[in-house]
């Protein structure tokens, strides 16, 4: 099977470590990987920031840049559940209307994919640490997702998951909640945080870095002992 790699943009940015993961996890998977250099953003923060015309705009390059034929998929349920949700909302009777009808149906979170697509689990990951498991509101809510991820960590050799306390609870991580509610997102970091510590976990996984970026800049301006990982890297330890 042949897909198309999606690498979103707080990713690429900032945590390029984690494209590189699921590069590497797919095609220990026996799949095969395609991408496109020249994609760019779905436009999520735009449109979350009310800048339709420009998320519109993000979207109809998207569009552009990937196949209806061949799966994509993206480390990030926060992208691929906007691209799910929104996709329908922009370009309903536009000149994409059939493109992005399709591609909204062949778009995939990277565990769902592994797990429900292709049916591939066990990886020969080694990751002796204690961890916990932080669910994004966009995999939780926006896609039905949790178990998953829950299923891949199982077969990972050395890992202990200990159930945070209110793993449903969104962790502030919403850039337009950051930029103009900061002392609610900043609250939500701390309670959810502070759940993670009293578990003893060492880790924070989750499958999207957006929240996990914001959970880690709580956790490095107040010197807590947890770290944050996304669940390509944990996949992808021991064996690379």
């Amino acid at each position: 099977m042949t897909v198309e790699l999606f690498v979103p943009c707080v990713i690429d940015q900032f945590f390029p470590n984690v494209a590189v993961s699921t590069l590497k996890v797919l095609e220990r998977a026996g799949v095969e990987v395609e991408y496109n250099p020249e994609q760019t953003c779905c436009g999520r923060f735009a449109y979350n920031a009310g800048l339709i015309e420009e998320a519109k705009a993000l979207g109809d390059k998207f569009l552009d840049d990937f196949s209806t034929e061949t799966p994509v998929v993206a480390p990030s349920a926060a992208c691929v559940h906007y691209i799910k949700k929104r996709f329908p909302e922009l370009f309903f009777n536009t000149a994409n209307h059939l493109v992005f009808k399709k591609l909204v149906s062949n778009i995939f979170e990277l565990t769902e994919f592994l797990v429900n697509q292709i049916h591939f689990d066990d990886f020969g990951a080694v990751f002796p640490h204690k961890v916990t498991f932080h669910d994004s509101c966009s995999a939780l809510r926006g896609l039905g997702i949790g178990k998953e991820a829950r299923q891949l960590l199982s077969k990972v050799k050395g890992l202990e998951l200990v159930e945070m306390k209110q793993t449903d609870m969104c962790c502030g991580g919403d850039l337009s909640l950051q930029l103009n509610h900061e002392p609610i997102a900043v609250g939500m970091a701390n309670h959810k945080v502070k759940n993670a510590l009293n578990t003893g976990a060492e880790y924070i996984i989750s499958t999207d870095m957006s929240c996990l970026m914001h959970q880690k800049a709580y956790i490095e301006k107040e010197g807590l002992p947890i770290k944050v990982i996304h669940i390509a890297e944990v996949l992808a330890s021991g064996w690379e």
